[in-house]
């Protein structure tokens, strides 16, 4: 064990030192852009995405049967994501007028469909738990902690 947490601390440490060495080059206005985008991001992630999902999670235990939760917390991280990759091609960059197959797609109508093909799945999943064989966790969950056999006679 210790042997691969050398050898991924090995490579991380790698990767950073190829990464400043990527950024020696830049000069000291873009590398402060670089600074203030990463800050932005630890800002945006602590102040405003961690408190909702924490909100969200709160409210979903209370509103969502326990056996839609798992898949409806997945279907959810795919929506986040999905959105997050679709942000740079809301606005279609490097469109112009005289050139309109840059995006020519409408990326809007594929952004929904997918969501709803995501969403889709929620039930689908809650049904094959439901109609496929039981399984040993299952019985297990069933249990309580009370439910312990007696055991043998000693010899």
């Amino acid at each position: 064990m210790t042997a691969v947490r050398a050898l991924l601390m090995a490579a991380g440490v790698a990767l950073a030192a190829y990464g400043a060495l990527l950024l020696v080059d830049d000069p000291p206005a873009v590398l402060m852009r670089i600074v203030l985008w990463a800050a932005a991001g630890v800002v945006l992630h602590d102040v405003v995405f961690a408190p909702v999902c924490a909100a969200l999670g709160f409210a979903g235990r209370r509103l969502v049967p326990a056996g839609w939760r798992a898949p409806a917390a997945i279907a959810a991280l795919c929506s986040v994501v999905l959105a997050l990759v679709a942000v740079p091609v809301y606005d279609k960059p490097g469109m112009r007028p005289d050139n309109m197959t840059v995006l020519d797609r409408n990326y809007v109508a594929g952004f929904w469909i997918a969501l709803a093909v995501i969403w889709a799945c929620v039930p689908l999943a809650v049904l094959a738990k439901r109609f496929l064989p039981v399984r040993e966790d299952q019985v297990v969950d069933g249990q309580r902690a009370d439910d312990v056999e007696r055991q043998p006679p000693a010899v």
